[in-house]
């Protein structure tokens, strides 16, 4: 008898922000990642039966520059706030303008990949982006904290263990983004096309945070973060996403308790 396990679509949301630097929280995270990383390798049957993506995040999450040129990416607050002025006491597009200066907007090439939440209520659900769409699509932003770039679905081992490596806290927290884009990047839909559902596919999140919601695009309220992270938690289950969630040290019990699939995942 060949014991099996169903293919699983796993997308970890890992905690970026400032604080996972203090209290070996960091080295701790990479540990229980690479081991974590190492049972799953070790328990796929045949390549490719289980796909892991890594989402760090902060305030923003990166998707790469590799994506610079990508139909899904929407310039025009980043053009805003990037660039030079014909006279260069004014350092954004509006100051620009409003003294009726020529406003040069920066080349794409020095984005940072990173991107912000998008307009509500595509900020916390898997919409495909549109072309034209605005609010379907991701916006660039130059955040001063830009986490390392995600990585969608695979089983490249060796990148995925790198990826971890690669991480390093900064920043200040925005979970429902982070959650977001787990759930975008196990959706069938653009621009990552995860597998659909299937009875053998398992598809499943682990957010792992340590601290309060303090800043997404609109607001350093933790009560208006948190209403967003509810729903983007609601979202992913209902797309039949088993939510697991991990407070380490610090926390709000009651906001990853209720996100999770069951409290016996938290």
């Amino acid at each position: 008898v060949l014991w099996g396990i169903k293919k699983l679509n796993l997308a970890l949301v890992l905690d970026n922000t400032g604080s996972m630097s203090s209290s070996s929280k960091m080295t701790n995270l990479k540990l229980a990642a690479h081991n974590l990383l190492g049972m799953l390798q070790t328990a796929a049957k045949t390549p490719g039966d289980v796909k892991v993506a890594i989402v760090p995040f902060a305030t923003d999450v990166n998707v790469g520059t590799g994506y610079v040129n990508a139909s899904w990416i929407d310039w025009e607050e980043w053009e805003a706030a990037n660039g030079t002025c014909s006279n260069t006491t004014y350092k954004s597009k509006s100051s620009c303008e409003s003294h009726s200066k020529v406003w040069t907007p920066s080349a794409h090439s020095v984005w940072n990949g990173c991107v912000y939440d998008r307009d509500q209520n595509n900020d916390v659900a898997a919409t495909a982006p549109v072309a034209g769409a605005q609010a379907t699509l991701f916006r660039a932003h130059q955040a001063s904290n830009c986490p390392t770039a995600m990585v969608s679905l695979g089983y490249d081992w060796t990148a995925l263990n790198a990826k971890i490596d690669a991480m390093t806290p900064a920043g200040n927290t925005n979970v429902t983004i982070g959650l977001a884009w787990g759930l975008q990047l196990l959706s069938p839909v653009e621009p990552f096309n995860a597998p659909a559902p299937a009875n053998d596919l398992d598809k499943a999140i682990v957010m792992l945070t340590d601290g309060l919601n303090t800043q997404n695009r609109w607001s350093s309220s933790s009560s208006s973060i948190d209403a967003r992270t509810t729903k983007v938690c609601d979202n992913i289950k209902t797309a039949n996403i088993k939510l697991y969630t991990v407070r380490v040290i610090d926390g709000d019990v009651t906001l990853l308790k209720n996100c999770a699939t069951k409290p016996s995942m938290y």
